[in-house]
Order: C-alpha cells, then sequence, then structure tokens
C-alpha cells in the first residue's frame, strides 16, 4: 500500500460507522422526490456514490420501483445490503461496486439518477453532461451540491472549501451550470443547518477523539482526522456561510 493509499484508508477510517457520509436527512431526501412529479409508477432508479444508503432505502420504500446504488467502497455497500435486509426492501434494490466516472450503464437505463453529496467528486458540468446519457427523455437528476450562501464568505471558510473543491460557487453559479450540461432546473432548496448534525457531523464530532489518540504520532493520518475536526468546527462557527443545495433537474 503506497501514501496515497494508506491515507485513503485513514479517510474512510473516520467516515467509518457514520449513517451518512454528508449532510440530509430523510425528509429533504422526500422533499426532492415530490418534485419528481411525473415518474412511471414503477420507476428504475440509479443512485450514485451511494454510501451506507441512508437515502437510498428512502427512496426504495417511497417508490414502486427499484433502485440500483452504486458506491465505490465496498464496506459502505455491506452497510447498506445489511440495512435493507432489516428495512425489508432488499428486493428493491441492486447493490453494485462501481466508479461514477465509468458507469456500465446503457442509453436511456434509468427513470431517475439521485446523487447526494458526491456529485463534487467529478464536479456538477461533469457529472451532469455525463449521467443525462443514462436517462430516458424527460428523466429527472437529483443532488445535493455545497454552495457559498452569502456574498461575502469569510477567508478561512473559502479557503478550507476552496482547497478542497476548487469548483465551488454559489447557488446561481450550480443551477447555470445545470442548464449549460443539457438539464431544465425543476426546484431546488437549502438544506437546513440542523440536517448536518444528526446523521453527519454529530457522529463525526463523537468519533475524533478516538481517532486522534490512534493515530498519535503519524502526522499524515493525524492531517486527514484535523480536516475533520476543522469542517465540525467551521460549520459551528459560519453555519449561514455555505450549505448543501438539493437540486432537482430533468433531461431536456
Amino acid at each position: 500500500m503506497d501514501e496515497s493509499e494508506r491515507l485513503t484508508e485513514v479517510f474512510f477510517d473516520v467516515q467509518r460507522g457514520l449513517p451518512r457520509q454528508g449532510p440530509g436527512t430523510d425528509e429533504q431526501t422526500l422533499k426532492a422526490l415530490a418534485m419528481c412529479t411525473e415518474l412511471p409508477e414503477e420507476p428504475d432508479v440509479l443512485d450514485i456514490g451511494c454510501g451506507p444508503g441512508m437515502q437510498t432505502l428512502a427512496l426504495a420504500s417511497a417508490l414502486g420501483g427499484h433502485v440500483t446504488a452504486v458506491d465505490l467502497h465496498e464496506e459502505f455497500l455491506d452497510q447498506l445490503r445489511e440495512r435493507a435486509s432489516a428495512a425489508g426492501v432488499r428486493d428493491r434494490i441492486s447493490v453494485m461496486r462501481g466508479d461514477m466516472t465509468d458507469l456500465p450503464f446503457g442509453p436511456d437505463s434509468f427513470d431517475l439518477i439521485w446523487s447526494e453529496g458526491a456529485a463534487y467528486i467529478m464536479g456538477i458540468p461533469e457529472a451532469f453532461a455525463e449521467w443525462r446519457h443514462f436517462l430516458r427523455p424527460r428523466g429527472y437528476v437529483a443532488v445535493t451540491e455545497i454552495a457559498w450562501l452569502v456574498p461575502d464568505v469569510p477567508a478561512e471558510v473559502y479557503d478550507f472549501f476552496h482547497n478542497g473543491y476548487p469548483g465551488i460557487t454559489d447557488i446561481e453559479g450550480n443551477l447555470a451550470r445545470i442548464g449549460a450540461a443539457g438539464c431544465d432546473v425543476v426546484g431546488h432548496f437549502t438544506i437546513p443547518d440542523a440536517a448536518w448534525w444528526e446523521h453527519y457531523m454529530t457522529p463525526l464530532a463523537a468519533k475524533l477523539p478516538a481517532l486522534f489518540e490512534k493515530y498519535e504520532g503519524d502526522e499524515a493520518a493525524l492531517a486527514v482526522v484535523e480536516e475533520a475536526r476543522r469542517e465540525d468546527e467551521l460549520r459551528r462557527r459560519y453555519p449561514d456561510a455555505y450549505g448543501y443545495e438539493f437540486i432537482v433537474a430533468r433531461k431536456k
């Protein structure tokens, strides 16, 4: 294992066991789903970057169709399989290990593509331009994407997020990118601050002391853990400066 792979494993150690790998709740998932008003009775759904799949279960429970859930990390997929079985929806979910940049689906395969907190890996323009080919005519795509919420972002917040994600922009910038990628925006809303905490930031913060102890003396690994601590600190200090926007669009 080289150093890059080792630090990736440290990152997954930070994320391991969290209910979600980003902000959100079932309430927000279902609110966005309600914007998809013209889905067929039994839609085919693709959940990209599903993680442990809390939103996957919400979609499978709310819809009469089938959800294909894709993630690169097998441990998250194992969690999803267990959760789906416990929830009684395992027969409605296909779980697949795969890279979102190289998905094996043909054109017109899905009625709805879902991706909470993962599209940034490719970038919104690239993700929408690629994924729209998998959608049937006038199919829907729903994503959550981080965005600036104020015109004057505090410098320390800007530096933290811009260093990790240079493509970050404001809400209007994200909507324009989606339109340029061949999709019509149906609706959007900002995920409330409370939705950052229950399933993501609070359990993440609870893990940090043990992780700092585990990696004591390992400067590179501690830097990964410190980044998570810093994210928690900034969220507490600047909740109005940035957030996640839930955006629902349709293929033109």
